[in-house]
């Protein structure tokens, strides 16, 4: 933007969490990130101070509003009607190469990947995970256990409840409260997304989760979901059954959204996603891969920035 200094990353744990925008033009317009809507009025959304924009159908996005949002830090996710089906990511990874192949080192470590699981496994249910398991039993362990707290939490708010089952190709056709747990989950995921490429890792290379886009984002947010968005949805959920939630835009999953926003805000959510990255991480008991010795440092030094290690600028 001529006239003005190139906008800089300021750290995740400082910004708000989410905002989801449909049916308006997103644009910069005299400096400013902006979403006009079809009768012309301008809202200012603060890009950089936002960790992910959820774009939902009839949003329209130009070059300079990704162009800004990219050079904040700020992740852009095109995703279907209540952010249940995610189309794509705006915000590429790879700012930090020597995170990457730790990564890719602890993940292609049988060793190291199963002490990382088991990690992942005392944090989520607080208590050592079985001794001489696999990560395969360990997987099945935890779906078990997964399935028992989806009970416990139907029970706790009166929702009835059969399996986890929806199709998002056939979304009304599901229950409300898979609806709802989509809507929830589908939150938690853009958010954890934001801040696995804002710590410098790649959201693909899972450890227990694997062969998906968002393998590592699946292992993150779970460590967080039954503490924050499960509960939550449930709740909603039976709200909506007994008639007490009114008539909320965009339905229980609209509600649901929202109360996202507020968890995330009061739990602190964003402040705790890259430490514990970074805990579970180092469970794997490799350290990080060092350069070669015939690697070329950089011509130019670049400026420390006040953003998270994995933003570029």
């Amino acid at each position: 933007m001529p006239g003005l200094p190139p906008p800089r990353p300021i750290p995740l744990k400082e910004r708000a969490s989410i905002l989801f925008v449909e049916r308006g033009n997103l644009d910069v317009l005299d400096g400013a990130f902006v979403v006009v809507d079809v009768t012309g009025v301008r809202t200012h959304i603060p890009i950089g101070g936002i960790a992910c924009l959820m774009l939902e159908p009839g949003a329209r996005v130009s070059h300079s509003a990704v162009s800004l949002a990219a050079r904040a830090g700020t992740l852009l996710v095109w995703v279907g009607e209540g952010g249940v089906r995610l189309y794509a990511a705006g915000q590429p990874g790879g700012a930090r190469a020597d995170r990457l192949l730790w990564q890719a080192r602890l993940a292609l470590d049988d060793d190291a990947r199963l002490k990382v699981v088991r990690k992942m496994f005392g944090i989520r249910f607080d208590e050592a995970a079985p001794e001489r398991r696999s990560v395969d039993q360990l997987r099945g362990i935890e779906g078990a256990r997964v399935r028992r707290l989806y009970e416990l939490n139907a029970q706790r708010f009166g929702v009835t409840w059969k399996r986890r089952d929806y199709d998002v190709a056939k979304w009304d056709m599901s229950d409300v409260p898979n609806r709802c747990l989509s809507a929830a989950t589908a939150c938690l995921h853009g958010l954890t997304e934001a801040a696995v490429l804002a710590a410098g890792y790649a959201p693909a290379l899972g450890f227990l989760h694997t062969g998906k886009p968002l393998s590592f984002v699946y292992d993150i947010a779970d460590l967080f979901k039954f503490d924050t968005v499960v509960p939550l949805a449930f709740e909603i959920a039976g709200k909506a059954a007994k008639g007490r939630l009114g008539a909320p835009a965009g339905g229980p999953e609209g509600a649901v959204r929202r109360a996202c926003r507020d968890v995330f805000r009061k739990s602190g959510l964003l402040e705790k996603i890259i430490p514990t990255i970074e805990q579970v991480l180092l469970a794997g008991e490799l350290a990080p891969p060092k350069p070669s010795e015939d690697a070329i440092l950089p011509a130019f030094e670049e400026k420390a920035g006040l953003g998270d290690a994995g933003h570029r600028g």
